[in-house]
């Protein structure tokens, strides 16, 4: 297995541009993924591993590992390329503290709204230029506690496979089906598939618990600030409103998602 511990590495450095550059990501189709879980659940979702970088201190307290050892417990198919690295190696390229020394490379899955599998009574949440990484990373972890269909991320501003959004999302992005889509795109795919929309927003209202969610349904959520814009609005079969009692009129927008998501689910018999 080879060993790296220079950070100047070529191979150090690609994964630190894959790390800190979206255009990077994208012209290559390649993006990182830390930490032995999140690993596990890329791989169940179906996404190509290419390496792994191994720091034997921090997985293992040692460096005594083989690489039949790495290969069974991270659940690889046993052709990515297995690379060790030395711990101040790894601690450069960590992202966060504690994920148990093992950064991968994986592929990026051409997901579209075409291929995108939906059940006979699907529940989809649509979220419109989610402005945060850690917000789409709360998205996520909403969606699969959800036990949803899929998401639909609308004009997104950061890519699906920035750092911040796969750690906010403890590996959600990898066991929820997720596309990106523009509004447009969006509307068509629901009318093709009869699914009803219901865009969270101020204007023209009906209770969410009021609402019959039972159907095939999509819930469209925005940003606090701007709201859904008028393409989704226009399309809606029905608006939606999460009532409140303070002072302030709008939620962090996964809490909000959280709210409408469960209450589906609980008509449906969650």
């Amino acid at each position: 297995m080879k060993y790296i511990s220079s950070p100047h590495n070529a191979i150090i450095r690609h994964a630190e541009q894959l790390q800190r550059k979206s255009k990077t990501r994208k012209k290559e189709g390649l993006f990182l993924i830390e930490g032995q879980r999140e690993i596990g659940l890329a791989i169940t979702g179906g996404f190509e591993i290419d390496k792994v970088l191994i720091c034997g201190d921090i997985l293992y307290s040692s460096n005594d590992f083989t690489n039949d050892q790495v290969i069974a417990d991270l659940g690889l198919k046993g052709d990515e390329e297995l690379i060790a690295v030395s711990q101040d190696v790894y601690e450069k390229l960590a992202y966060r503290s504690g994920t148990e020394g093992c950064i991968a490379f994986a592929k990026a899955k051409k997901t579209n709204l075409s291929n995108l599998p939906l059940s006979d009574n699907p529940l989809i949440l649509i979220a419109e230029s989610p402005e945060k990484p850690g917000n789409v990373g709360a998205l996520l972890r909403t969606a699969d506690a959800a036990g949803i269909d899929a998401v639909i991320i609308v004009d997104p501003i950061s890519d699906l496979f920035n750092p911040n959004v796969i750690r906010s999302s403890v590996g959600c992005i990898f066991t929820v089906p997720t596309v990106i889509a523009t509004a447009a795109e969006c509307v068509a795919f629901l009318k093709s598939k009869s699914i009803d929309l219901y865009a969270a927003t101020l204007q023209t209202s009906e209770r969410y618990d009021l609402v019959d969610f039972k159907k095939p349904a999509a819930i469209a959520v925005g940003t606090e600030a701007t709201g859904l814009s008028q393409v989704l609005r226009d399309a809606a079969t029905t608006n939606i409103i999460i009532p409140m009692s303070g002072a302030i009129d709008s939620m962090n927008v996964s809490v909000s998602a959280a709210i409408l998501l469960f209450e589906a689910r609980r008509q449906r018999g969650f």
